[in-house]
């Protein structure tokens, strides 16, 4: 199995091998998918024996992720999160709370302008400043908050937990019984590490919305309206607590990684910025920001933020599902138990699906001169059957509030190659190899600028 980018050898598996592709790693049945069509057919339309997730010994059971959403396997629980699904399973739903959205973004902008330097900063204060807002109620503070602190940190961790290929013991995992002090077990210390992170991301904020409802101050939520005049039981206490805590950690990161992909791609790619400047110059004018009310009439700022997700993919290969019968599909065997890894990179990035994929190109999600529209990335990017993300209805503003960067970023800011000592520097694109991509620091060197007075007094 690769441990570096693995969706690079899962494509060229499928090149070679086609559509599906199996390996066998030390008994363990792993089955690659290289098509949207097949993962649709297994992955949605057999959702009932492809919706469980393995047990990844290292980030389910010694880091305790396994308590969350997107690595809780199949059966009571999960089903308990249609509770869940209830509170923000709706665009009508979410949409109460497009004004926090557009309010964290203004943030977003005035810190931007003040110190243009410190741009990963602001975009992975703001991402959880917005899902903090949304999920517990939480106003972050300005400068070091403990929250946006230790929800970076577990995140970190998480991705780094859950990397394929990452840690021996997913592989072996009979080396979780290791102590500690064995010779090579220090994934053992990493991981007890890791498990009192994760374990305070979950319950802090959780009990910051409890002593808020006690106190009678706790401002809406998805934890507050869940809470609100109930009295659960321990157990739906802690089902409550870690579904929210699933809310923010399905979230964060990817919000982060899309915007880093944003700024990128915009410091890579002048016509598509200076495209969709104008298109926002000419709809909202240059007396007001742009609002999630401009949506619709700004297709062409839609389509960027597409193929920002198209272009660089948040998440290269979904967690995988696991088979929970013994299935034929298409004359393929698929024993009970096998792993099944959707190439999401790869289905992205198809030359049959998309024209000249590596190109960033917006136009491709326009209807022009009888062209044919080029498939909605959302169709793949937020997963496949019951294991969709469950905050789709907030994805759809394109992994929470790209959108809305997008629009207000590019109404106001003028994003271009940084020059040092007179050398213009052009970022070289590459991928993380953790489950979500990231943009290296020296990648997202930039220069962004006010693109007028009148923009400033905006800000």
């Amino acid at each position: 199995m690769p441990r570096i980018k693995p969706w690079l050898t899962f494509t060229e598996w499928g090149k070679k091998y086609g559509d599906i592709s199996h390996v066998e790693v030390l008994g363990q049945h792993i089955i690659v998918l290289n098509s949207v069509k097949t993962a649709m057919e297994m992955l949605d339309k057999k959702s009932t024996i492809y919706s469980d997730h393995p047990v990844l010994p290292m980030c389910s059971e010694l880091v305790g992720w396994n308590l969350t959403l997107g690595l809780l396997p199949y059966g009571d629980r999960f089903r308990w999160y249609k509770n869940f699904h209830r509170v923000i399973g709706s665009r009508a739903a979410v949409d109460i709370y497009n004004p926090i959205e557009e309010i964290e973004t203004r943030r977003f902008l005035k810190r931007v302008l003040m110190t243009p330097d410190q741009l990963q900063a602001h975009v992975r204060h703001t991402a959880g400043a917005i899902i903090l807002r949304i999920s517990h109620g939480y106003e972050v503070k300005e400068n070091d908050d403990p929250f946006i602190n230790l929800a970076d940190r577990a995140m970190d961790q998480a991705s780094r937990s859950s990397a394929p290929g990452a840690f021996l013991v997913d592989t072996m995992p009979f080396l979780a019984r290791v102590p500690e002090w064995f010779p090579g077990a220090g994934f053992k210390r990493l991981a007890r590490e890791w498990y009192e992170t994760r374990e305070q991301m979950g319950t802090a904020p959780y009990q910051f919305v409890k002593d808020q409802i006690a106190a009678g101050i706790a401002p809406v939520s998805f934890t507050s309206n869940l809470l609100e005049g109930r009295v659960l039981s321990a157990e739906g206490d802690n089902l409550a607590m870690w579904a929210f805590a699933s809310l923010y950690a399905g979230g964060a990161d990817t919000t982060v990684s899309a915007i880093y992909s944003l700024f990128l791609a915009m410091t890579l790619f002048l016509d598509a910025q200076k495209k969709a400047q104008a298109e926002i110059d000419l709809v909202v004018g240059p007396d007001r920001l742009p609002s999630f009310v401009d949506r619709e009439s700004l297709p062409y700022t839609e389509a960027l933020a597409k193929e920002v997700l198209r272009w660089n993919t948040v998440i290269p290969t979904a967690i995988p599902h696991r088979v929970t019968e013994n299935d034929i599909h298409d004359g393929y065997y698929i024993p009970k138990g096998s792993l099944v890894i959707p190439n999401i990179w790869f289905m992205l990035n198809n030359p049959q699906t998309y024209a000249d994929p590596s190109q960033f190109n917006p136009e491709r999600f326009l209807a022009k001169d009888g062209k044919e529209v080029e498939m909605d990335p959302r169709t793949v990017c937020f997963g496949f059957g019951r294991r969709i993300c469950p905050a789709l209805h907030l994805a759809d503003a394109s992994v929470w509030n790209l959108w809305i960067s997008t629009a207000m970023s590019l109404a106001v800011f003028d994003i271009s190659k940084a020059i040092e000592n007179g050398v213009e520097i052009t970022p070289e694109l590459d991928h993380s190899s953790g489950t979500i991509w990231y943009v290296p620091p020296q990648a997202l060197k930039c220069s962004i600028k006010p693109r007028s007075a009148k923009a400033i007094a905006l800000i």
